[in-house]
């Protein structure tokens, strides 16, 4: 398969990232009724961000990098890898008696939120292969 544009792996990867997102929801609205459940979701906008700026050349990193004044000393943990997704609880929800974090308010305004976000990127690669087929077809009859 050939690739038409720079951008197109980062919105597929955009698109299966949705999908994960959209699996996350559904799971918490699964369990509004499992005590002590705590609702989740996931973080890909910091790693699409951080893929953007490598791919475009942007890359202006704010990292401190810690010093190490000694060889023998270990060296500075990174607790985040941009280039993954992270799955994390949420917070600011109060439990209920139960323990159960999940608000069904919060998860269907994210589930609307994830799936406009989700058709707008098919509808940006289905314009994309559209213009691309187009150029093919009108080179061919030339």
């Amino acid at each position: 398969m050939f690739e038409t544009t720079k951008s197109k792996p980062l919105m597929e990867a955009a698109l299966n990232a949705r999908a994960m997102r959209q699996d996350m929801i559904a799971s918490n609205i699964a369990n509004i009724d499992t005590p002590f459940y705590k609702a989740r979701d996931v973080d890909f906008e910091t790693a699409l961000i951080q893929r953007t700026k490598e791919m475009y050349g942007k890359d202006s990193t704010t990292k401190l990098e810690m010093a190490q004044t000694n060889t023998s000393h270990l060296s500075g943990y990174n607790e985040l890898d941009s280039s993954k997704s992270t799955i994390f609880l949420r917070d600011g929800h109060t439990a209920r008696n139960d323990g159960n974090t999940v608000d069904l308010d919060v998860e269907t305004t994210e589930m609307s939120k994830n799936d406009i976000m989700f058709n707008a990127l098919t509808a940006a690669l289905r314009r994309n292969s559209t213009i691309f087929k187009s150029v093919i077809e009108a080179s061919g009859k030339l």
